[in-house]
């Protein structure tokens, strides 16, 4: 059962709301004309396809065709039913959503992401309370100070102490009476194996709260005081924390990232504060997880395609690692990423407190590029030697059969053939036989000896694109005749009185054309309206590419689509009659019996069509 929102309600919300606001908390925006343009958030693109209209309050990718209004937004972003996506946004532009009387099931599907970010924000309370007031946080208090963290930076990421001892949290969500199972989902607490009862996941460690890019708490992060293992410990997946989407830091360095067009990426909790701390804030932390596409993909849709991304990794094995895996991901996403490599025995948090901020980014403006610093690391490691060499080009081909890009990759390759003085033939021989082992034997058929690698399909896209691509005469006409009716409502009475749909034969088109034709008698019906009311996603992707292209309609231009209608309509019905003829001196009968029924169809609506005109 679909939960309610009040139609008053809705419109509320999108009077209240607006789609460039909304849609710039994740993309970087930039004013085309009447426009804005961006890279879409929602597939990896180079070239800016993304553009939202604040004058019709939508947006439409030309790259991946997802499309609608505000609600659209907010549920592919964040992966929510509309319904959710109704009370986030009217929480975020103070629209009052009363209460509706519901079942107990739907009640907890609507409430359970709400549910998880109230028990984050209570267990966020306790933390910070126990680290601030109680004799137990004094410890954790002369940590962060000797770590050189000051109460500013303390009070600006609400951080917190989880103090000793097994029961805390579970205590805490008792005397609130509030269910140990939305506790444990939240991944506060764990379940004993084999009994009932549980015990608090974070015990004795400094807390670092995780916020997603919305500023919603959707997780946690703790850090032990000594020795212990594991050293870091993250909350699990939930309903709300996807680690794959989720940066530490990054819902206070969005802004200055836009701004700055740069972003640091550091690998630890104490690193991104110590830089934030000391000005540089357009930084963010991972969380004990390797880079990701949807990682890069949102700080992309935050620099835009001419900003740059600033890796802070050591320049021993893991880091290095670390950058062999971060390779491809940053060059087929088409960003300017660079390794900054710190002097031995220097972290991020250490360097900038030693040296300060003007040497760290002094420091940074050396910063290399990823296949470069991959290459001087390795060589300096192993040598070039016949053996070091061997050993070198084991380790790069990894990052050469990541890149998708064909010509990137073939520049890459050229240059580090000449680097190392491998024949260039050679290590495309190396490359393709880890391609051939690593994607299978299913995908040898597209290896050419110009593209060695095979390209990957863009995740989505190929089904997207297919669904709001109509092919063919005919099919283009029909997409004209609809966006003429979206864009001139003058002209639906008309496309009415001449039963056009009916002659329709792309079935999307023709509901959407429906839906119009049900809305000609009122006076106010908009673009976001009509979006509203359809509840097919491909429909709603297809509105919103028509709605985003500009046309200027008149009624005597519309009358002449109207009437290249009907022509052609007439012609396929001389054709058809033709093909009749065709199948039946050919005996196929197959053909015939199809051919046959399609003219019937033809028949009963030109007999619909005299009726209508004796009336």
């Amino acid at each position: 059962m679909t939960i309610f929102i009040p139609e008053d309600k809705v419109l509320e919300i999108k009077n209240a709301a607006d789609i460039v606001e909304i849609v710039s908390e994740n993309v970087l925006l930039k004013k085309t004309g009447k426009n804005y343009v961006g890279l879409c958030p929602f597939h990896t693109e180079k070239t800016p396809s993304f553009t939202v209209s604040p004058q019709k309050q939508i947006f439409y990718c030309f790259g991946c065709a997802a499309g609608g209004n505000i609600f659209s937004f907010s549920m592919k972003r964040d992966g929510i039913p509309f319904p959710e996506a109704a009370r986030i946004l009217a929480a975020q532009y103070g629209v009052h959503i009363p209460a509706q009387n519901m079942s107990i099931g739907q009640e907890q599907r609507r409430s359970e992401r709400e549910d998880l970010l109230v028990v984050n924000r209570h267990a966020m309370d306790f933390f910070h309370k126990k680290l601030l007031d109680s004799p137990s946080g004094k410890r954790a208090v002369s940590y962060l100070e000797k770590r050189g963290i000051n109460n500013e930076t303390i009070e600006t990421f609400g951080l917190g102490y989880a103090p000793e001892g097994w029961n805390n949290i579970v205590d805490l969500f008792l005397r609130k009476k509030i269910s140990l199972d939305v506790v444990e989902k939240a991944g506060l607490i764990v379940k004993k194996e084999k009994r009932s009862n549980f015990y608090d996941r974070f015990r004795n460690r400094i807390i670092f709260p995780i916020f997603n890019l919305n500023n919603h708490l959707i997780g946690f992060g703790g850090r032990v005081m000594n020795d212990e293992k594991p050293k870091y410990l993250n909350s699990p997946e939930t309903p709300i924390y996807n680690k794959r989407r989720s940066l530490y830091g990054l819902h206070l360095a969005k802004q200055k990232c836009r701004e700055n067009k740069t972003v640091y990426i550091v690998e630890g909790y104490f690193d991104l504060l110590t830089l934030y701390q000391n000005g540089i804030q357009n930084s963010v932390a991972t969380l004990g997880t390797s880079l990701t596409p949807e990682h890069v993909q949102i700080l992309r849709s935050l620099i835009g395609t001419d900003g740059s991304v600033i890796l802070v990794f050591d320049s021993d094995d893991a880091g290095m690692k670390a950058a062999l895996r971060s390779i491809g991901i940053f060059l087929n996403a088409g960003i300017d990423a660079r390794i900054m490599v710190l002097p031995s025995g220097h972290d991020p948090d250490s360097y900038i407190l030693e040296f300060g901020q003007e040497s760290f980014l002094d420091l940074a403006k050396k910063a290399q590029g990823l296949m470069s610093f991959l290459i001087n690391v390795s060589i300096d490691k192993h040598g070039l030697s016949v053996e070091g060499k061997i050993r070198v080009l084991s380790e790069v081909r990894e990052a050469l059969v990541s890149i998708d890009d064909s010509v990137a990759r073939s520049l890459y390759i050229k240059d580090f053939s000449e680097r190392i003085g491998i024949e260039e033939t050679a290590v495309l021989e190396k490359v393709r036989e880890l391609s051939f082992r690593s994607r299978g034997s299913t995908q040898r058929k597209n290896f050419s000896d110009n593209d060695p690698v095979p390209k990957h399909n863009r995740a989505g896209s190929a089904e997207e694109d297919k669904g709001n691509t109509f092919h063919g005469k005919w099919a283009r006409l029909e997409w004209q005749v609809v966006s003429m009716m979206l864009q001139f409502p003058p002209i639906l009475s008309e496309i009415g009185n001449r039963d056009i749909l009916d002659y329709f034969e792309d079935n999307r088109l023709k509901a959407i054309g429906q839906l119009l034709l049900s809305q000609k008698d009122r006076s106010n019906i908009n673009l976001v309206d009509v979006i509203n009311l359809i509840k097919d996603k491909g429909q709603k992707s297809i509105v919103a590419s028509m709605a985003i292209v500009e046309n200027e309609w008149d009624y005597d231009g519309c009358l002449n689509i109207l009437a290249r209608f009907e022509s052609i309509r007439s012609k396929k019905e001389k054709t058809l009659i033709n093909k009749i003829k065709e199948a039946e001196e050919n005996n196929d009968f197959e053909l015939l019996v199809k051919l046959l029924k399609k003219k019937q169809k033809m028949a009963v609506l030109v007999e619909k069509k005299k009726m209508a005109l004796l009336k």
